[in-house]
């Protein structure tokens, strides 16, 4: 899995990182066939102080891209809101992936 982490308008600290990534563990616990993550954190000069800060990540999984995004006046609440979002996604995609290889064939009559 190759992993990115990078900031628009912010340095991403050593704390901020780790966060990330223990975080995004919940979701290679559901589902291990990641294959490209990427996460971008960014400060918005906003007039609306709550969504200033925002987090966004797109993940290829085998098969398809996963894309979500949040945005909070706390950039820890956005990535905690983000992986549940994409936490979502990916349960929905496997569930999907598992039911088709399970499903018998239709006849045609």
């Amino acid at each position: 899995m190759n992993l990115t982490i990078s900031g628009h308008h912010l340095d991403v600290s050593p704390a901020l990182r780790s966060y990330v990534t223990t975080k995004l563990d919940r979701i290679t616990r559901h589902f291990d066939q990641l294959v490209d993550v990427k996460v971008l954190l960014t400060i918005d000069n906003m007039k609306e102080k709550e969504k200033r800060q925002r987090a966004e990540c797109n993940i290829r999984v085998k098969g398809n891209d996963v894309f979500a995004e949040s945005a909070h006046y706390d950039l820890y609440a956005a990535v905690d809101e983000l992986m549940d979002k994409l936490d979502r996604q990916v349960i929905k995609h496997k569930s999907r992936q598992q039911n088709h290889m399970h499903e018998p064939p239709k006849r045609m009559m």
